[in-house]
């Protein structure tokens, strides 16, 4: 199991901690939000349901925008936009 981290686009990029629990996607989201320059979106895949509320309280904190959250069996994949 390895964190997934690319850029696949312009300004979009790609991180996957699926298998992890927490804290790992969130500390992981956190680094790779840290790379990210203004405007700049992430996709972030993960599979750990509680690992959510925290992300969310992260983006809400450092002013990023959940711009779309779609979860489907049992995995999550988020769209978050650099402040």
């Amino acid at each position: 199991m390895a964190v997934k981290f690319e850029k696949v686009g312009d300004h979009d990029f790609l991180l996957d901690v699926t298998g992890y629990v927490c804290p790992h996607p969130q500390m992981y989201t956190k680094k790779a939000m840290g790379k990210l320059t203004s405007g700049d979106v992430l996709t972030l895949l993960f599979d750990n349901p509680s690992s959510g509320e925290s992300i969310v309280a992260m983006c809400e904190s450092e002013g990023n925008e959940l711009i779309e959250k779609t979860n489907e069996d049992g995995a999550s994949k988020w769209l978050i936009r650099k402040a």
